[in-house]
């Protein structure tokens, strides 16, 4: 579910009209309901009650402070891939010890500050990091704590920049090498063996392939338990959300344009659950876009309409370096327009952006309510790799964010000037 709906003849944000938030803050303008972040983690949690688990929120999909603020008053930890990501946890009164930090490519630097901070493991992807790890630990004479990420070679049938658990992506240790490393790093004396991870991709809209990973690894993991001694298994994120949703007046009505249905998390939990709660180990989970992505908006202006002999652009406010994925991604956004009248009027239409880029659309050749210069209108669903995504490309100050909740609406990121966009350069 989300909480953006028509009322009155405008789309709100709950009880927040989204035309009184583009009059006073313009566009473009990145709108969140708290409401929609709390429900989509609470019916996570409780879908899962029958595991020892912890949910530990990816920070790359939404790292707004006041975001992660919500998420830590509900008991969520931190899924870290940067030291910038931690220190934003630690801001945002976040606690070290619930963070694990993945990614490929991590510093030496960014390895002392977890270190020091007390982060709860390393997600290690690679044997030269095991060893790196272990060399920077000794160095401060500490232990790390840590888990290997198992490439379990699983296709998660989703976008290719997306797919993560197969032996041809740069992420994790190939299934068939990852006992060697755990026999490799319970002898490196600066390092405590503490888990198992993995995590297949992003947006999947299918159950099985997180089945097909979890039967291939859930034995590993027990014999880990074994003879190492591990306390967890994480089994990632990657739960996909819809994009494509069409509005109705007073409510959503959700439709997929794939003919399979979407994955619902009773399915996911019904699904996986059973293949977990006799393995004696923590179970955690790392999602994003499932908890923040239908949670947001961006609202954007339009400019101009260009007619011309071939096709029809509606020109906006916001660009690629506002929201890329559909450049990035092929990525599909609805697009509704904050006046719901506009409805009753289509036409076929590419949404671009001023970007100096072809590949600046939202959208093209799609049947659309026929929005007008000054008409506002709302990318649906990009609450998640939005924001964290967007840039200065074309010297273009970032957006602003709003969050609402309830019938409140608070500025939580201001727009940024063009003295700031300059500032730090020399």
């Amino acid at each position: 579910m989300h909480s953006f709906h028509y009322a009155h003849g405008l789309l709100h944000c709950e009880e927040v009209s989204l035309a009184d938030l583009a009059a006073e803050f313009g566009t473009p303008l990145y709108v969140y309901s708290a409401r929609t972040i709390r429900d989509h983690y609470t019916r996570l949690d409780e879908a899962l009650a029958g595991l020892d688990h912890h949910i530990a929120y990816a920070v790359k999909a939404n790292s707004n402070l006041s975001i992660l603020r919500i998420l830590r008053e509900l008991g969520s930890g931190f899924d870290i891939v940067s030291g910038g990501e931690l220190f934003r946890v630690l801001e945002a009164g976040g606690d070290p010890a619930t963070c694990t930090f993945a990614g490929v490519g991590k510093t030496r630097e960014e390895i002392r500050y977890a270190l020091e901070e007390g982060i709860y493991c390393f997600n290690v992807e690679s044997e030269a990091e095991l060893e790196f790890v272990n060399e920077v630990a000794g160095e401060m004479q500490v232990t790390a704590p840590v888990a290997i990420r198992v490439n379990p070679n699983v296709d998660a049938q989703t976008h290719k920049y997306i797919s993560t658990g197969k032996s041809e992506n740069k992420f994790g240790i190939d299934y068939e090498f990852v006992a060697g490393l755990y026999q490799r790093a319970g002898n490196c004396p600066h390092l405590a063996v503490r888990g198992i991870q993995m995590h297949i991709g992003s947006q999947l809209r299918s159950v099985e392939p997180f089945v097909e990973a979890i039967e291939r690894v859930a034995p590993l993991a027990a014999e880990l338990k074994a003879d190492h001694g591990i306390e967890f298994f994480s089994i990632g994120g990657g739960i996909g959300i819809i994009y494509d949703a069409a509005l109705e007046s007073g409510d959503v009505a959700w439709w997929s344009r794939q003919d399979d249905a979407p994955l619902t998390i009773d399915r996911y939990a019904a699904e996986v659950v059973p293949r977990l709660k006799d393995l004696g180990l923590k179970i955690l989970l790392e999602p994003g876009r499932y908890i923040a992505g239908n949670a947001g908006v961006l609202l954007t202006s339009c400019l101009y309409e260009k007619a011309g002999s071939a096709k029809t652009f509606k020109v906006v406010d916001a660009g690629m370096n506002d929201l890329i994925r559909p450049a990035l991604y092929e990525g599909h956004h609805e697009i509704v327009p904050v006046r719901e009248d506009l409805n009753a009027r289509r036409k076929t239409a590419d949404v671009v952006g001023p970007i100096c880029e072809t590949g600046d659309f939202f959208c093209q050749d799609r049947d659309l309510a026929d929005f007008q210069a000054g008409d506002v209108v709302a990318l649906m669903s990009a609450g998640a790799y939005g924001f964290t995504m967007a840039s200065n490309y074309n010297t273009r100050p970032m957006p602003a964010e709003v969050l609402v909740d309830g019938s409140e609406a608070r500025l939580i990121r201001r727009r940024q000037t063009w003295h700031e966009l300059v500032a730090p350069e020399l």
